[in-house]
């Protein structure tokens, strides 16, 4: 991770409490205020505790208030421009469109930080070892599944998805501890995704989960859980937008898992290669 203090602000904002959405604003407001002050003056300020405002530190990766301090200062040296803009109607093809692929790009580099190379390792670690990789996933969270599976199904990997809710079900039943299920939900409150989970840990198997909130029933069920982050704007959702970070989150597992098992998954890129050679003229 970054130690940029902006941009893991708002990277972690959808998933603060409202205390934390305070300091936070606070911080993105006032920022001349925390290099210049002391956390006593700022908790001051905010009507709350010194350690209410350390632990606010710590959560966004910081050691500390005086940490944090630092990596402001080196910031606000420099004037910052937003990134992400609002998109508004007296806006043309042109600005539309660059809005759209720089607000992508925040997407991506927000996720970015909330990623870590032991979480990541977990990941690909449940996946190499299992003998089936199930992707779950309903309404948009599905089209990640389908993407999933037609990635890793070159890869070696016994992997397998289905679009239908039932079916999905009817496939968590049949796991064993000796398998994984891929849960894949934006918010991480979806009632089909979560009786599905629910269905694989039942049958013991391993569980990893790729959403947007950390205090959602899928993270705090899965054996490991990968966030994504994303902003919602007034003609664009903040699911649509986690769709691109969940689509790279697939990307560097699928990388990582052909780098990992090199010789295997070679040998069956092939066969998907040789296979689909005859689909074409």
């Amino acid at each position: 991770m970054t130690n940029n203090c902006f941009n893991k602000i708002r990277s972690y904002y959808p998933r603060f409490s409202e205390k934390e959405k305070q300091i936070a604003d606070y911080i993105l407001k006032n920022p001349e205020k925390i290099v210049h002050g002391t956390i006593n003056e700022v908790a001051e300020d905010l009507g709350v505790a010194d350690a209410t405002v350390f632990r606010f530190c710590k959560r966004i990766g910081f050691k500390g208030y005086q940490a944090m301090k630092i990596a402001l200062a080196s910031e606000t040296i420099i004037p910052r421009k937003e990134i992400h803009e609002e998109i508004t109607e007296e806006d043309n093809e042109q600005e539309i469109t660059e809005k759209v692929f720089k607000s992508n790009i925040q997407t991506m580099e927000n996720t970015l930080q909330l990623l870590d190379r032991v979480t990541i390792k977990k990941a690909v670690e449940l996946i190499s070892t299992a003998d089936k990789v199930h992707f779950f996933g309903t309404g948009g969270s599905s089209i990640i599944a389908m993407d999933a599976f037609h990635k890793f199904v070159r890869t070696g990997v016994k992997a397998y998805a289905f679009t239908d809710s039932h079916f999905q079900l009817m496939a968590a039943s049949q796991l064993t501890p000796r398998d994984l299920a891929v849960v894949i939900s934006h918010s991480g409150t979806n009632s089909d995704t979560i009786n599905i989970l629910n269905v694989a840990l039942e049958n013991g198997a391993k569980t990893i989960g790729i959403t947007s909130f950390p205090k959602s029933p899928i993270s705090q069920k899965a054996d490991v859980v990968l966030l994504t982050s994303s902003e919602e704007t007034k003609y664009r959702s903040e699911a649509l937008a986690s769709r691109i970070a969940q689509l790279s989150i697939i990307d560097v597992l699928y990388v990582n898992i052909m780098i990992k098992n090199k010789e295997v998954s070679q040998e069956s890129l092939e066969k998907v290669r040789k296979a689909i050679l005859k689909t074409k003229i």
